[in-house]
């Protein structure tokens, strides 16, 4: 189900060759023509109020407000629908630790509960979210956003690239209609372009590419370009106000510091953690997470659900196996298939079923492709799995990137039937308002439905998003299907009646 996922607040992408050596400014290059990379640095830091006064800075306490465009949430893509945040930021420079208290405001939340109190600690080790009882690991996104906060955020951001030992000149872009001097060097691995405004010398942008572990892991070699802007004079210091985030060129995330504090004290209870918990986040796999043959639930004689945050289920027909859905990760895809060849030895995989266009839901895609798999998508949904087959995986290479096979696309448009006997699958699109990017999956040998990603129950039993499940009981209605058992991506078998009945409910 579409539930909240936290997380903190490009040019043309880069080799992954080692350093460059740092070189001499060319002639043409905007605001620095003649000086060295580093002397253009320099001339940054003394436009942000000096090298000697960011040195300096030991703290930084920013409260803000924010929102990001919820692009893997979006049941129907762009425009695209929005999720709010307003909290603080303290930066503990001297100690390389970060706190951010927030308040998210969720779109997607149940009647009279749309927000959602975080608290995410990160150290140069790891990182917890904080939550009433306990410490707990945070996940890889928040560690990635907080060392990138700390060391390319705008406190430090010259400070590490003047220390760089491959600092040097990229080719000068034009951003906003105004020259900019490109310096570039490499991060833990990743690298990173600042560009420098020709006129004022401060950093109007930082890029860069890399591989991220929140909802952009499944798109690889993400470019990334974070805006600075609205700055203000405080204490000494010239410091932007208000960030702007694009990733693949899309604006995503914005943050406005309504106020700017340096130096102040903190509560260093605030930024203690539980070092096991910590520590767990560091080591967590993040999304490229394996697949685990628990004992499957059997829905009807050769249909297994293995059950998990995202479930996956191996349908054998009479002559090869149908995986349906292929989830969360490429090495998750690949262990459910390997399942169903040792589960059923001698029977090829025929073919996989990709129900929905959310990005975990569509995890292990590529995989699919690898193995040159015939895969099952919706029509509206091509356009956005064309995008993610063909994303660059270079950092971290995957099966896809490996073998370059063109994808063999089942389009979804109208009833689609997938084998025979039995276990024969008939597909049908949605088309609802919610769920318009989603197709059922029949099994009229055994009344089974497979809902997509409409189906979850809140703790009390009551149905989350009942719109969702509405809208599969105009469409069963609409194609005339006889439903004994309900199941879903996020939910086990359900009486079919009792969907109806809880649908009922939510209506009054």
């Amino acid at each position: 189900m579409r539930r909240v996922w936290l997380y903190l607040p490009v040019a043309a992408l880069l080799s992954i060759a080692p350093a460059v050596q740092a070189k001499e400014s060319p002639a043409d290059t905007p605001g620095c023509a003649g000086q060295s990379a580093k002397q253009c640095v320099d001339l940054a830091l003394d436009a942000m109020g000096g090298r000697e006064h960011l040195q300096q800075l030991k703290s930084v306490r920013l409260k803000t407000i924010g929102h990001t465009l919820l692009m893997e949430q979006s049941y129907r893509q762009a425009p695209f629908i929005t999720s709010y945040e307003r909290g603080q930021t303290t930066l503990d420079l001297a100690n390389q630790r970060v706190v951010t208290q927030s308040t998210i405001t969720w779109p997607e939340s149940d009647p009279n509960q749309p927000d959602v109190d975080t608290t995410v600690v990160v150290g140069p080790d790891g990182g917890v979210s904080r939550e009433r009882d306990a410490d707990h690991p945070c996940g890889l996104s928040a560690l990635d956003n907080g060392w990138q906060m700390l060391a390319l955020g705008p406190s430090r951001l010259l400070l590490t690239a003047a220390d760089a030992g491959d600092l040097h000149f990229e080719t000068p872009q034009t951003l906003r209609s105004t020259p900019h001097a490109v310096v570039a060097f490499t991060w833990r691995k990743i690298p990173v372009h600042v560009l420098l405004n020709s006129f004022n010398h401060l950093p109007d942008a930082v890029e860069t590419t890399q591989e991220f572990h929140d909802f952009w892991y499944f798109w690889g070699d993400v470019q990334q370009r974070i805006y600075f802007d609205n700055w203000k004079l405080a204490q000494g210091i010239v410091y932007p106000s208000n960030t702007v985030e694009e990733r693949n060129g899309v604006v995503w995330h914005s943050t406005q510091a309504l106020n700017i504090e340096f130096n102040v004290p903190f509560d260093e209870k605030a930024l203690a953690m539980d070092a096991r918990a910590a520590k767990e986040s560091a080591a967590s796999p993040g999304w490229n997470r394996p697949f685990r043959a628990e004992k499957p639930t059997t829905l009807a004689p050769g249909v297994d659900l293995y059950q998990a945050a995202w479930n996956s289920t191996i349908v054998k027909q009479s002559d090869g196996i149908v995986i349906l859905e292929a989830p969360i990760s490429g090495l998750y895809t690949q262990g459910v298939i390997e399942e169903a060849r040792k589960r059923y030895p001698g029977l090829p995989v025929r073919a996989v079923l990709s129900t929905s266009d959310s990005w975990p839901h569509t995890g292990g895609v590529r995989f699919a492709v690898s193995e040159g798999l015939p895969v099952y998508i919706l029509d509206l949904n091509r356009p956005l799995l064309d995008k993610m087959v063909s994303a660059p995986h270079r950092f971290d290479p995957d099966a896809l990137e490996n073998s370059k096979k063109a994808p063999r696309w089942k389009i979804v448009s109208e009833r689609e039937v997938v084998g025979s006997g039995g276990n024969q699958v008939e597909l049908y699109p949605l088309r609802g308002a919610s769920t318009e990017r989603q197709y059922m999956a029949y099994f009229p040998g055994s009344r089974l439905l497979y809902a997509s990603d409409t189906l979850a129950l809140n703790d009390d039993g009551s149905l989350y998003d009942p719109q969702l499940m509405y809208e599969v009981a105009q469409a069963v209605q609409r194609e005339h299907l006889r439903v004994d058992t309900v199941f879903a991506m996020h939910q086990g078998p359900m009486q079919w009646d009792q969907v109806l009945t809880l649908i009922e409910k939510s209506r009054h």
